[in-house]
Parts: structure tokens; C-alpha cells; sequence
């Protein structure tokens, strides 16, 4: 008996990822943490997304990347786990507009984006999988709402209503209703994927650490014994 794998659901998954570069990357962790650790909290976060990213049976995995992954924390591991995914440059001056290019660059392929970013590592390639699936078969646009009022996905059917994403103030509590607001302006039908926390202080990295069992779990949990036994 041959076995047939299944075929890649036909849709793009796209990640906006940043070089951990100690000073730029995760700075609301410092303090407790330092500048350096921080950002290892970021490159370790932005692996564990990769390697969820790299397990999800979808039809193209696309990064849209910033900054000099020469600079960054665990570097060489950075630059191998990249080799595996189409790397494009992040275009435009505020988020916004970095958000509406990804979209528009993935959208290339014909295919519906699913868009997330690198701060919630506890999401497995299950969760992924299941949101792209659920993006093709409802041709609905898709939310992620996060617990800080923003989102940590956002599926497009086409890339027309990922322009209007510059005019949505990002990193507020209101990102995620003005975001599902523009959405709608644009006819489409929202649908809600579940809600996660995602990693802007270090309270929010032990949550999620507590939640999820990669390499950014296990360094989060080192951490904090570092820190509790300094006291």
C-alpha cells in the first residue's frame, strides 16, 4: 500500500521578523533583563516561530525580514533557519506600512496570506496549520486578537485590505478592534482565531513560557532563576 502525504494547503504563511540585535530587539524586557539577554529572548522566540513555521504543510513560508542578522544574537542559527523560508526585505518607514508591503510581496504567489509575527513562540505548527486551512476553505478574513489589545495573526484573502493597515495605529490596546475595523470598511466577514498572550515585558515571557516547552520556554525559565537567585 502506498502512502500518499497530503497535499500543502494552498495558502502563504508569512512571518515580519527582526534581526535580535542587542539594544533594538524586545528593549521593554530591560529591565530586569540586560540589553544582550533580551535580545537572546528575541532570537530564541523568533527560532521556535521558524521551526513552527518550517512544520506547518503549507504551500510557500515567506519571512519578511529587517536588520543584520550578522549582529545578532545567536547568529548562525538565525542565518541556517532562514535558509529554509523565501527571505524578502521589509519595505516602508512606519510598521503600517511595512505590514501592508509583506502582504502585498507574499500575495505574489496568488495565494492567501496568513500573516503572523515572532513574539508568541507558543504557537505550534497545529494552530498554524489549522488557521491557514481555516483562511482557504471561509475566504474570510482572520484575527488573532492578542491579550494586549493588538493581534498576533491576521489572514488576507487578497492583499487589497492590507493597505489600509497604515492608517491603524499599531502597539496601542485598540490595535486589534481598529485593525477588525478596517477589515470590515473593506467587505469583508472577520473571523476570531483564538486569543494568545504575546511577549512585550518579561511578566508576559514567563506566561507564555509557562505555556509552551521550546528553546524561548527554556531560556525564559533559565533566566528568571538567574534573576531570583541574584536578589
Amino acid at each position: 500500500m502506498n502512502y500518499r502525504r497530503p497535499s500543502p494547503v494552498a495558502a502563504t504563511l508569512l512571518v515580519l521578523a527582526k534581526a535580535p540585535i542587542p539594544g533594538l530587539a524586545k528593549t521593554r524586557l530591560t529591565p530586569p533583563l540586560s540589553p544582550r539577554d533580551a535580545a537572546r529572548v528575541a532570537a530564541a522566540s523568533l527560532l521556535d516561530t521558524l521551526a513552527s513555521m518550517s512544520r506547518s504543510p503549507v504551500a510557500h513560508h515567506v519571512v519578511a525580514f529587517t536588520g543584520a542578522v550578522a549582529d545578532a544574537e545567536y547568529a548562525d542559527e538565525v542565518a541556517r533557519a532562514l535558509t529554509d523560508f523565501e527571505v524578502i526585505p521589509q519595505r516602508g518607514a512606519s510598521f503600517g506600512e511595512r505590514l501592508a508591503n509583506a502582504h502585498a510581496d507574499a500575495a505574489r504567489h496568488g495565494l492567501p496570506v496568513l500573516q503572523i509575527g515572532m513574539d508568541t513562540p507558543q504557537i505550534g505548527p497545529d494552530v498554524l496549520t489549522w488557521a491557514a486551512r481555516e483562511l482557504v476553505l471561509r475566504g474570510d478574513a482572520l484575527l488573532g486578537p492578542a491579550e494586549d489589545g493588538g493581534w498576533w495573526a491576521l489572514g488576507l484573502p487578497t492583499p487589497r485590505a492590507a493597505r489600509t493597515l497604515v492608517e491603524v495605529p499599531m502597539s496601542t490596546d485598540r490595535t486589534g478592534e481598529l485593525t477588525r475595523d478596517a477589515m470590515l470598511r473593506c467587505d469583508l466577514q472577520v473571523r476570531a482565531l483564538p486569543r494568545y498572550n504575546d511577549v512585550d515585558t518579561f511578566a508576559d515571557a514567563l506566561e507564555v513560557a509557562a505555556a509552551s516547552d521550546g528553546r524561548f520556554a527554556r531560556l525564559v525559565q533559565q533566566l528568571h532563576r538567574s534573576l531570583l537567585a541574584s536578589r
